[in-house]
């Protein structure tokens, strides 16, 4: 470096005074997104990505890494607004997974304002219970229809490749929803036989089978 370069930042009292030069005031393609992304970073969109494929979309031309450079030099210093912070995607599947009727007030009130503000969770929720519906109340006649609805929502993709495999093997998942029998009793086993195994890794032996198992 140059001793004018050595004194300049000696004397800086702030960090922007050091970055100054031919090259920082340069024009670049990204000025024009340079609002909307101050926008979205106090609607409180942090996600750089997410940031660079929304304003792809308006039209912008270059990749992400100008994006990525802007985010972390300038947004990263900017305060964001305090709000309340959405819910997990494990919270959420909680309360759908939960009877409605043993959600409390204030995971019902909660899932009802995810409900609102995602339209294609509304129409989850409705054929997850209704799925529920049928497995708790063994309700197998139902299946098919329940499959051709859920076949034919477009805005859940993954629900509707569920409901068509579902397709391949019909009769052994209308006897499971009909049937008052399955093999819980045969997968807890399974399950104790697995624990066994665990713990009994390195140790295995006809002593330790004896006491473990044979005695029990």
């Amino acid at each position: 470096m140059t001793l004018n370069t050595i004194l300049r930042f000696s004397r800086a009292t702030t960090p922007e005074e050091m970055f100054t030069g031919q090259w920082q005031s340069r024009a670049t393609r990204l000025d024009a997104y340079k609002p909307y992304l101050d926008q979205r970073w106090q609607e409180g969109c942090t996600n750089a990505w997410k940031l660079w494929e929304e304003i792809k979309e308006q039209g912008y031309p270059r990749g992400y890494a100008s994006v990525r450079d802007y985010v972390s030099r300038t947004l990263r210093g900017k305060p964001q607004p305090v709000g309340p912070r959405p819910p997990s995607a494990r919270a959420v599947k909680r309360w759908i997974l939960t009877h409605p009727d043993a959600l409390p007030e204030s995971d019902r009130i909660q899932l009802k304002a995810a409900l609102a503000n995602c339209p294609e969770l509304t129409a989850l929720v409705e054929r997850v219970r209704s799925f529920a519906h049928m497995l708790t109340h063994l309700h197998g006649d139902q299946l098919p229809e329940w499959i051709e609805a859920a076949s034919t929502t477009t805005e859940l993709p993954t629900l509707r490749h569920f409901a068509q495999h579902l397709l391949r093997d019909l009769d052994a998942v209308t006897a499971g929803l009909t049937l008052p029998w399955n093999s819980g009793v045969v997968e807890g086993h399974v399950n104790r036989i697995k624990m066994l195994k665990r713990q009994m890794f390195g140790r295995a032996g006809f002593e330790l089978l004896r006491k473990r198992v044979l005695l029990a």
